[in-house]
């Protein structure tokens, strides 16, 4: 399969790299780094991405960034840094991949455990986790030619111990245990489903 792994040098990108490059040809992207890239916020930008991949089997996203601070000095524009990049990057690479994508391809976006379990400080985060989760059920159901699409929806992980201080009673998720769940997407059966790894 040719698989297109964007974020694939960052915290869980290198660990979908890893278990997918030994069977797969991989195409790694970065906003900065990879061996493409591409400004996630910027549909121009996508646009001539998937110029340059050409046709694929399967995307994941494990890339997009969000607003992370309190509710009484948050204003439009911090909120809308989830809305452009984290949201509407990942909706945007699948409105524009699935003219790109093979018949029986897959997409796999991500969210993330804020969306059902809050915490001080992510009001943004929730939204935009939750938004992504519906938007996957969503397009699941219109995607042509059997294409399938599934999100993530990850705890704290276990390398990101700056974060653990926000997420008091929250169990760090491991590592092998939240890159499986992006294989089970990529190489599995399940469409419209958020696949949770708390």
């Amino acid at each position: 399969m040719k698989i297109i792994i964007i974020g694939a040098t960052g915290t869980i990108g290198k660990h979908i790299t890893k278990a997918l490059q030994k069977d797969h040809e991989v195409i790694k992207a970065g906003s900065k780094s990879g061996d493409l890239q591409v400004d996630i916020t910027s549909p121009d930008s996508i646009e001539r991405f998937f110029e340059q991949t050409g046709k694929f089997d399967a995307l994941v996203s494990a890339t997009g960034s969000a607003h992370f601070g309190p509710l009484n000095t948050m204003k439009d524009a911090d909120f809308r840094k989830g809305i452009d990049s984290k949201l509407m990057g990942q909706i945007n690479l699948v409105l524009i991949g699935q003219h790109h994508i093979n018949p029986k391809g897959s997409f796999t976006l991500t969210s993330g455990i804020l969306s059902e379990d809050p915490i001080v400080l992510g009001a943004n985060l929730s939204a935009v986790n939750g938004a992504i989760n519906a938007f996957v059920k969503a397009a699941a159901i219109e995607l042509d030619n059997s294409v399938r699409i599934n999100a993530i929806s990850p705890g704290v992980f276990e390398e990101s111990p700056d974060y653990f201080p926000y997420f008091a009673g929250h169990i760090p998720v491991k590592m092998d245990r939240v890159a499986q769940a992006y294989i089970k997407s990529v190489l599995g059966a399940l469409t419209g489903e958020v696949i949770k790894v708390f």
